[in-house]
């Protein structure tokens, strides 16, 4: 009932997950994150603990292909599940069960993994694939963006379309960019725009957050206002 993209950002070591559905607040279900390590997306009929129990699993060290055969062995509806998976060495591991709802499938290339069920066909993959290759020059969410509406032009999910979501990690726990619309008429037009709103002040005051490094994080109000300031004059 999903297609989503799994992507490392090779400028930045960021991971991100986008993803889009007919179907009610699906970045609440489908991506799971792991800073630094690795990232999954579990969809179809959804099993929330593939992305809790498999962050975990990665973060102790096991290789993709051992989360995906642990999560599976526990699980006996495993057939109508979907999941993918990346790390940071860029391996990928991708489990569509066979009781998935066609179009069904999964495709990956360099630095990136796309799964979806229950789609118009399998172009839907392929567009998301090939305008997520052809944009390198954009930034990293706006790039994860243009590859799902590519998707969506393709004819995304065949029932229509109702959430999506972007989620995006740097080195912390915390997520660099996490933006959703969970009941939207044009959820990934949703996403675009509030993409474009988190520059102007999130994406200012995030670098001012505590991080591992710096607990403390930057307190002094005018360092951040300093750079509102900077990029209100560069547009103007």
């Amino acid at each position: 009932m999903t297609w989503s993209i799994i992507a490392r950002d090779p400028a930045t070591g960021q991971f991100g997950i986008a993803v889009a559905t007919r179907f009610f607040a699906v970045g609440a279900r489908v991506p799971y994150i792991a800073a630094g390590v690795g990232a999954i997306a579990t969809q179809a009929f959804v099993n929330p603990y593939y992305g809790i129990d498999g962050v975990k699993l990665l973060r102790e060290g096991l290789n993709v292909h051992d989360v995906l055969a642990t999560l599976l062995a526990t699980d006996d509806g495993r057939e109508s599940r979907q999941m993918h998976i990346m790390d940071a060495s860029g391996e990928i591991a991708a489990h569509t069960g066979r009781d998935c709802v066609d179009w069904c499938g999964h495709i990956a290339g360099s630095g990136f993994s796309i799964a979806g069920n229950m789609l118009a066909g399998a172009d839907v993959l392929d567009e998301t694939a090939k305008t997520f290759i052809a944009n390198d020059s954009l930034p990293f969410p706006r790039r994860l963006l243009a590859a799902m509406r590519a998707g969506e032009a393709a004819g995304g999910d065949k029932r229509g379309k109702q959430s999506a979501a972007l989620l995006i990690h740097g080195e912390e726990e915390w997520p660099a960019l996490d933006i959703r619309a969970d009941d939207h008429p044009d959820p990934l037009g949703e996403l675009k725009r509030l993409e474009r709103v988190s520059h102007e002040l999130w994406v200012h005051f995030r670098p001012s957050m505590p991080t591992r490094q710096n607990p403390a994080g930057n307190t002094d109000r005018s360092v951040i206002d300093a750079s509102i300031a900077a990029a209100r004059a560069r547009r103007s």
